[in-house]
């Protein structure tokens, strides 16, 4: 099985700004948050994670005893010139354009589209290896990731366009499971949360 890692909360997830390609820490809230995972995360053999900082210290409080390989595919989505701005920056059209057009780039950043391709590419090589994790029963990979590419996981698994992913929310600390079935993905778990310890 593949286990998807969504990092703890950063300090520019709890202040509400867009954060993409930036590298805060995580908060106090957040260490916890990675701490909790752990008791989820039995089985792991692998971790692959974003070379961003937030998610190599997930990564690092939850899976202390697995050295962590960086994988940049799995970096989180580029906001461009929107980057650390507040949320309610972006207006409501410019969101129902984001949402509808999975090709367009908010703030001159990076789309969807090409966060579908990165992520989709790294899981399609998964699927055709028989010998990878993604295949074990017993044996799983960890990625340590961000919203956007955790949700164009999610999409990928399901079988159903990109668009799909803005009908789903994706916490802090949260772990989103796929498997396969006869040779093909399938969703286990989705946003699933452990209480803090």
């Amino acid at each position: 099985m593949i286990i998807f890692v969504r990092h703890g909360q950063t300090t520019t997830n709890a202040k509400g700004l867009l954060v993409g390609r930036s590298d805060p820490g995580l908060t106090e809230l957040g260490k916890r948050q990675a701490c909790a995972l752990a008791p989820l995360l039995a089985g792991v053999k692998e971790v692959w994670t974003s070379p961003l900082r937030r998610a190599r210290e997930t990564a690092q409080l939850a899976l202390p005893d697995v050295t962590a390989v960086v994988r940049a595919s799995f970096i989180e989505v580029d906001y461009g010139d929107l980057e650390g701005q507040p949320l309610s920056i972006v207006s409501g059209e410019q969101w129902e354009a984001f949402e509808t057009d999975h090709e367009l780039a908010l703030g001159n950043g990076e789309s969807l589209a090409s966060v579908d391709a990165r992520v989709h590419a790294e899981l399609d090589a998964l699927l055709t290896d028989p010998t990878s994790l993604l295949h074990q029963a017993h044996e799983h990979l960890a990625i340590v990731s961000h919203v956007s590419p955790i949700k164009s996981a999610t999409v990928w698994a399901l079988g159903v366009p990109g668009s799909v992913a803005w009908r789903t929310r994706l916490d802090n600390g949260s772990i989103t499971t796929i498997a396969t079935r006869r040779s093909a993905p399938t969703l286990v778990h989705f946003n699933m949360v452990p209480p803090l310890l």
